[in-house]
């Protein structure tokens, strides 16, 4: 019985290259991985590219190369190294800060973090955060949740009020009303809207040891 060395595939054999390895699928890949609470960095380390490739991808900067875009389309969320969580209670605990009365710059001042990152997280535009800046939010709703912004002098009257009028404007639900259970859960909405709420008494007023870098949500 006689042998042969079998034919080299030809282009119809060979495997299709992947049928979205384009740019265009390859940033909205990138950008639905961030949402999810990969950084770039995290993307670029499971893709085996550098971080910038990745942030320039993202941002329309870069037109990737053929194997670029595949390498990129390859991750997946289990595959991403997690260095930032869902946003969802953060952003509820502080809506809820902000129905007793404290303010974004107030609660920046307390954490030693910028105003407009916690703006940012107030607002919703942050969908992930950095674990540390959560935990640094939970310890703090923790402390005030229940008690109202200081209205000693003037300034603080009108801080408080503002805060307030954004809480009733957003129908943002207070501490009492979530649910400390499913606060977490990414998804977990409250079954209340806006209530008044007067606390059981004033909050104390917080220093950082450390002012922190100015980081991002």
């Amino acid at each position: 019985m006689s042998t042969s060395t079998p034919a080299a595939p030809g282009p119809a054999e060979t495997d299709p290259p992947h049928p979205q390895a384009g740019p265009g699928a390859a940033r909205a890949h990138v950008r639905r991985l961030h949402q999810d609470g990969g950084t770039y960095a995290g993307i670029a380390t499971a893709a085996g590219l550098a971080p910038a490739t990745v942030a320039g991808l993202a941002a329309g900067r870069r037109r990737p190369a053929r194997g670029t875009a595949a390498a990129v389309l390859a991750v997946t969320p289990q595959t991403l190294p997690r260095g930032r969580v869902d946003a969802g209670g953060t952003r509820l605990r502080l809506r809820a800060l902000h129905v007793m009365g404290h303010s974004s710059a107030r609660i920046a001042r307390a954490l030693g973090a910028s105003e407009k990152t916690i703006r940012q997280l107030t607002r919703g535009d942050a969908t992930t955060i950095g674990p540390a800046l959560r935990d640094a939010i939970t310890g703090l709703y923790d402390t005030w949740w229940d008690k109202r912004a200081p209205e000693r002098t003037r300034f603080q009257r009108g801080a408080a009020t503002a805060a307030r009028r954004r809480a009733i404007a957003g129908n943002w639900c207070a501490g009492a009303g979530l649910d400390d259970d499913e606060l977490d859960i990414p998804g977990y909405r409250p079954r209340q809207g806006w209530k008044p709420a007067a606390g059981t008494g004033v909050a104390p007023d917080i220093r950082p040891r450390a002012r922190r870098r100015k980081a991002r949500p």
